[in-house]
C-alpha cells in the first residue's frame, strides 16, 4: 500500500488551486465563461495592449492558461504544463508592469503569483497524487523541466519583446503627434 505524505498533499492542493484558477482564467478568454469576453472581446483587448493579431494572441493565451491549468490540476505533463502557464502569466505581467506591483492598482501581482506557482510546480513535480505518477512519469522526466522552461522562456521573450516594441513605437508616435499640433 502506498503512503502519501504532507508533500504529496501539499503539491496536490497547490496544483488544484493554481491549475483551477488558470483554467478558469483561460476559459474566460476562449469561451466567455465566468464573466469573460470570449475570443472576440479578449482579442480586441489584446490588440489594445500591443499583442497582435489580437484574436490569435487571445487564442494562444487562452489555450496556454486553460490547457496548462487543467494539466497542472491533473498532474499530467507537469513540466510542460507549468512552463506553458508561467509563460502566459509572464505575458500578462508585461501588460500590468507599468502599474506597479499591487493588483489593486492594476499591477502585476496576480499574474506574477500564478506564474511563479506554475513554474514552481514545473520544477518540483506533481507529487504522488497525480496522473504523472500513476503513468510512471512518462511525461514528467527530469530532462523535460529545463527544456520546457527554456523553450517557454525563449518564446515568451520573443512575444513580449515584440509587444513592448509595438507599444514603445505607438507611444513615440503619439508624442510626435503632440509636438506637431
Amino acid at each position: 500500500m502506498t503512503c502519501f505524505d504532507r508533500r504529496d498533499l501539499g503539491l496536490l492542493l497547490l496544483r488544484l488551486g493554481t491549475g483551477g484558477v488558470l483554467a478558469a482564467h483561460g476559459a474566460q478568454k476562449l469561451f466567455g465563461w465566468f464573466g469573460g469576453h470570449g475570443l472576440e472581446g479578449t482579442g480586441q483587448f489584446m490588440e489594445s495592449v500591443g499583442y497582435t493579431p489580437g484574436k490569435a494572441s487571445a487564442t494562444a493565451a487562452g489555450l496556454a492558461e486553460t490547457g496548462g491549468g487543467a494539466l497542472l490540476a491533473l498532474g499530467l505533463a507537469t513540466p510542460a504544463a507549468g512552463a506553458t502557464a508561467a509563460g502566459a502569466m509572464a505575458g500578462a505581467a508585461a501588460v500590468h508592469l507599468p502599474n506597479g506591483f499591487f493588483a489593486q492598482a492594476g499591477g502585476y501581482e496576480y499574474a506574477a503569483t500564478l506564474g511563479l506557482a506554475a513554474a514552481g510546480l514545473s520544477v518540483a513535480g506533481p507529487g504522488r497524487l497525480s496522473l504523472d505518477h500513476a503513468l510512471g512519469h512518462v511525461f514528467d522526466r527530469g530532462w523535460m523541466v529545463p527544456v520546457a522552461l527554456g523553450v517557454t522562456a525563449a518564446a515568451t521573450a520573443v512575444v513580449v519583446g515584440a509587444r513592448n516594441c509595438r507599444v514603445r513605437l505607438k507611444e513615440e508616435g503619439e508624442q510626435e503627434a503632440l509636438f506637431e499640433e
